[in-house]
């Protein structure tokens, strides 16, 4: 796996571990109990950035190890024909 193929499956890992990163551990501001008036009372009461963006990121960078570990110690081969 060279170092496009690496950049493509780092960020389709990154981005499908982190959309659902977005609503865990969310809470409304209708579940905590203090609606700000105004706003939507579905509306999170406080978002953890920085756990958004470093779980999604080492997720990402355990996924790309694994697969280039796979395709280094060519794990898959015995699924390649022989002719």
């Amino acid at each position: 796996m060279g170092i496009f193929e690496g950049i493509v499956v780092f960020v389709c890992s990154w981005w499908l571990i982190f959309l659902p990163m977005l609503s865990a551990g969310t809470r409304s501001q209708h579940e905590s109990g203090t609606v700000i008036p105004g706003t939507e009372r579905a509306a999170p009461e406080k978002i953890s950035w920085r756990w958004k963006f470093i779980v999604p990121t080492a997720g990402a960078v355990a996924v790309t190890f694994l697969i280039w570990l796979t395709l280094h110690m060519h794990w898959l081969d015995f699924m390649i024909p022989r002719l």
